[in-house]
């Protein structure tokens, strides 16, 4: 039936049973889409036209290594300097400074948990944006309960 078939032909317009095509250069399409649709099924290991996982290959299974990573262990460096700070492959790693050096706003920073939106001034911005995002959870965990 070679009207339920989505077909690429040179021919400018052709009528086959029921069906009938349309040639937009180099393209045939069906004018008749509503009625007809195209199912293809393989029974390849990547299912219906490849989407989907299908079978996974079994093999051998060996064991992982754990990969090491290295950790300083000296105290005078840990003490001195910032490990792990120096992304590069050559130089060092950034040095600690005295307190005073560092501005005093660094100090105020809020390490704790964040406040709680009731003890948040609604005139400032931080506390529209906790807002939204309480009421985008809210609607994603009601969406979600829904059955369809």
């Amino acid at each position: 039936m070679l009207c339920h078939l989505f077909r690429i032909l040179p021919l400018s317009y052709r009528s086959v049973g029921t069906c009938s095509f349309i040639t937009i250069p180099k393209y045939e399409m069906h004018t008749d889409v509503t009625r007809y649709a195209v199912k293809k099924t393989t029974s390849a290991a990547g299912g219906v036209l490849g989407l989907g996982r299908g079978k996974k290959k079994v093999g051998k299974v060996s064991a992982m290594e754990k990969k090491q990573l290295p950790v300083e262990s000296d105290p005078e460096k840990l003490v001195n300097y910032v490990c792990g700070s120096n992304i590069y492959l050559t130089g060092e790693d950034v040095k600690i400074k005295e307190d005073r050096e560092y501005p005093n706003w660094l100090w105020t920073l809020n390490r704790g948990a964040a406040p709680r939106i009731e003890e948040l001034d609604p005139n400032t911005k931080e506390y529209w944006k906790r807002v939204r995002a309480a009421g985008m959870r809210r609607n994603n965990k009601l969406r979600s309960m829904r059955k369809f």
